[in-house]
């Protein structure tokens, strides 16, 4: 069941609980009393890029990791989990970087290391969690993602070419 809203979860536990489970497309049955939660929880729950991609009726399969990152080639490891997700939809890709580590990482997300995108070219991306667009950006991003906190992008379709001796764009995660 859908745990925010109880227990003890910080917010950038119940973002990272979240964006995960609606990312693999898990029944959504929220285990709380909704007249109780804070309006910062309402709106994790109400995330439109989440539930859209959740709720995709053209694409029904689930993000899947794409690399751990504990392991020095990125592989799988039984006793850590994936750190790095991405899944299709209409919208765009799904781009999850969860940070499980007990203080702030930085994650990148290479164009080039996600399936289905093409590292040679330039993406426009919007930040899922505030609904930022961060324009054009070629070849990835690099975030510093907060403790239990998972950093969401949407990219979306392929724009402007790349321009010379750029390589990845900074974008600093707020929580």
């Amino acid at each position: 069941m859908l745990e925010v809203g109880n227990g003890a979860l910080t917010y950038a536990e119940s973002r990272s609980h979240f964006a995960l489970w609606a990312a693999m497309k898990s029944p959504i049955l929220i285990g709380t009393a909704l007249d109780k939660l804070s309006p910062d929880l309402v709106e994790i729950l109400k995330n439109r890029y989440l539930l859209a991609f959740h709720q995709d009726d053209e694409f029904g399969s689930p993000a899947m990791p794409y690399k751990w990152g504990t392991n020095p080639d990125w592989t799988f490891n039984a006793s850590f989990p994936a750190e790095y997700w991405c899944g299709w939809g209409k919208d765009g890709t799904l781009v999850l970087m969860f940070n499980p580590a007990d203080g702030d990482a930085e994650k990148m997300a290479a164009w080039s290391e996600v399936p289905g995108l093409d590292g040679g070219k330039s993406y426009d991306v919007v930040n899922v969690w505030t609904g930022q667009n961060l324009g054009c950006i070629a070849n990835g991003v690099t975030i510093n993602v907060p403790s239990h906190d998972t950093a969401a992008l949407l990219v979306q379709g392929a724009c402007g070419s790349q321009r010379r001796g750029e390589r990845y764009r900074e974008v600093r995660w707020t929580a």
